[in-house]
C-alpha cells in the first residue's frame, strides 16, 4: 500500500504526474499543494531563441523576465512588459504596464496567468537560475 505524503499535487507518485483526470480533484491538488509545489506551476513557454539556447521549452517566471502576452483579451495580447510580481497563489503575473481601470477610474495591475505569456528574455542575474538553466541544457 503506497504511502500519502498529503502535499496534494504530487501524492506519493514517484514520476510527478497528477493521478486524477478529473477536473475537480485536479483543482483540489492545486489549491492544497505546498508552495514548493505550487512555485513549479507558475512557468511559461520560452521564445524561439531561447529555446535553441538553452534547450527546454520552458521555464519559471521570475520578477524581471520580460515577456510577451499571447493569449487574452485583444487589448493586451502582443503587450510586451516585465514582470513586476508573481503570485504563486493564483498562478497569476503582474506585468509592468498593464492596468485595469477600476470602477472609480483609477488604474491598478491587471494579473495575467503564466500559461497566457511567453518569456522573452530570462533574468539570469541569480547565479543559482543561471546554473539550473544551463545544466538542463546539458542534459544533466
Amino acid at each position: 500500500m503506497a504511502t500519502h505524503s498529503g502535499h496534494g499535487l504530487h501524492d506519493s507518485v514517484g514520476d510527478g504526474m497528477i493521478k486524477s483526470a478529473k477536473a475537480r480533484k485536479q483543482r483540489k491538488a492545486l489549491y492544497n499543494a505546498p508552495a514548493h509545489a505550487r512555485g513549479k506551476t507558475v512557468s511559461s513557454h520560452l521564445s524561439q531563441s531561447l529555446k535553441k539556447e538553452y534547450g527546454r521549452r520552458s521555464a519559471r517566471v521570475i520578477r524581471g523576465d520580460m515577456i510577451v502576452v499571447t493569449r487574452g483579451n485583444e487589448d493586451i495580447v502582443g503587450t510586451e512588459g516585465k514582470v513586476a510580481k508573481v503570485d504563486t497563489r493564483t498562478g497569476r503575473l503582474t506585468i509592468e504596464g498593464i492596468t485595469i481601470p477600476k470602477a472609480d477610474g483609477t488604474e491598478m495591475p491587471r494579473p495575467i496567468h503564466a500559461s497566457n505569456v511567453m518569456i522573452t528574455k530570462l533574468d539570469v542575474s541569480d547565479p543559482w537560475r543561471k546554473d539550473k538553466l544551463l545544466r538542463n541544457e546539458e542534459g544533466a
